[in-house]
């Protein structure tokens, strides 16, 4: 996927949800589909982060975007109910979900890992997730094609030592994409996958490997073309896959 050209107008009249949107993965897919055409709503915790993705968007030349303040920690389910019923009344559809938020505050044992951590940690990313994914179902279902992306880590596929409540909550996002997928196989036109981007250049893997020389990882833009075709028409029939952006 990593060789795959998009046409420019890809994602034209598509409105597509990015959370996570203000850094990393999410910044650089939200711009990315802003750019094939999408009208993008920009998801974050961050007003002023929003704001500055947000200009850069409509500096692009691509579709103005919308803006959704959203702490996945805090959120409950009434309030993701409130926000699928705002988004429906202003946009009607989604025809894209895209989950690239995440939150890892350190590498620990299992031994010495802190319990209310535990919780925060698989709360914003596979709780959260779910709660979202769960109150846009009716917007997902009035698309003629829409496509959920979970975004998968490759310590949620094999686990690796001392990535603790982010591993397990990664391999939780894996089930709920395959639980997801065959309970909208058959009856609607929803898909849904899950996408490893890869080992990337983001602030989150230097705060984790402060040691490593961040210019030997590649950007987060290589994983840009996986999540856009998933997101289009040409991964139409794709379902409940388990997918890595950089082919490994």
């Amino acid at each position: 996927m990593q060789d795959y050209d998009p046409s420019p107008d890809l994602l034209r009249d598509r409105i597509i949800l990015v959370t996570g949107a203000v850094e990393g993965v999410g910044r650089a897919v939200a711009r990315g589909a802003a750019r094939h055409g999408a009208t993008v709503v920009l998801c974050a915790k961050d007003e002023a982060q929003l704001e500055t993705v947000y200009d850069e968007i409509e500096a692009d030349g691509s579709p103005e975007p919308a803006s959704l303040p959203l702490d996945l920690e805090q959120a409950d389910e009434q309030l993701y109910l409130g926000v699928a019923t705002t988004l429906g009344d202003e946009l009607g559809r989604l025809d894209g979900l895209v989950h690239c938020a995440t939150y890892v505050p350190f590498l620990s044992r299992v031994d010495d890992y802190d319990a209310k951590e535990w919780e925060r940690v698989t709360r914003i990313n596979l709780t959260a997730p779910f709660l979202l994914t769960q109150a846009c179902m009716p917007l997902l279902r009035a698309a003629d094609d829409a496509s959920v992306v979970f975004t998968a880590d490759r310590v949620g596929r094999r686990g690796l030592a001392y990535w603790g409540a982010f591993a397990a909550a990664k391999f939780g996002i894996e089930g709920l994409t395959q639980v997801l997928a065959e309970e909208t196989r058959d009856s609607t036109r929803i898909r849904v996958n899950s996408l490893d981007p890869g080992v990337l250049r983001t602030a989150q893997r230097r705060q984790l490997y402060p040691g490593e020389d961040p210019n030997t990882l590649p950007t987060p833009d290589v994983a840009v073309p996986a999540y856009l075709w998933l997101l289009g028409p040409d991964a139409a029939g794709t379902t409940g896959q388990a997918l890595s952006a950089q082919g490994d």
